[in-house]
């Protein structure tokens, strides 16, 4: 199971990089994970497609280390970067080199004076779109409606940027569409919880983030 270790996403410290550049090769497409805790889904990636790059970007560096021991250890194609990904993500990632992005169950930070601590704002989607293959797409779960219902402002602000698959303020009814699970996914399937899911394709001729 995942479990959730909250850090203060707002600390000043996150402002400076000091994590490593993540390793990319041309030729290979790129998919990565915000937020991606232990890597469960990224690993699963991996071994159903081992001929793309994986990397996953997390906020709690002993996360870190152990995504990427496990990948050593494993023999997949994961990596695991520290890194706040509002502030940094155009020093990770060329332009327009990234596939799919995954946005898997973050963190819901209940209590109303920490709603600014939610990762998925317009901030991080303005950021994330300039590294995004025109062709590729973001896709979002959540089993909390609220945080969910939040993501999906986040992006529907951003319309000129980003396309909803399913139509404006809808989400994405079809399942997951890429034959993997991470754990709390599997939890919520087992339980019988929902997911609420969307699915966005980012503009080609959008204007340059602000």
């Amino acid at each position: 199971m995942r479990t959730r270790q909250h850090v203060n996403v707002n600390a000043t410290s996150f402002e400076t990089f000091t994590g490593e550049l993540p390793e990319l090769s041309e030729g290979r497409p790129v998919e990565i994970e915000i937020g991606c805790a232990d890597a469960q889904f990224l690993f699963e990636r991996a071994a159903k497609d081992p001929g793309r790059t994986y990397v996953g970007l997390e906020i709690r560096e002993n996360l870190v280390r152990a995504v990427n021991r496990n990948a050593r250890v494993l023999d997949l194609p994961v990596q695991a970067i520290f890194v706040h990904a509002t502030h940094h993500l155009s020093k990770l990632f060329p332009e327009r080199s990234v596939r799919h992005c995954y946005l898997n169950f973050p963190d819901p930070w209940f209590k109303r004076r920490h709603w600014d601590r939610r990762m998925i704002n317009e901030s991080l989607l303005r950021q994330l779109h300039p590294i995004m293959e025109p062709g590729g797409d973001v896709f979002m779960q959540s089993d909390v409606f609220e945080v969910a219902l939040d993501a999906m402002h986040a992006f529907e602000s951003c319309e000129d940027i980003y396309e909803n698959f399913s139509g404006a303020w809808s989400f994405w009814k079809e399942g997951n569409p890429f034959g993997v699970r991470s754990w709390r996914e599997m939890n919520c399937e087992d339980e019988g919880m929902p997911v609420w899911r969307m699915r966005y394709r980012p503009r080609a001729t959008a204007a340059s983030p602000r």
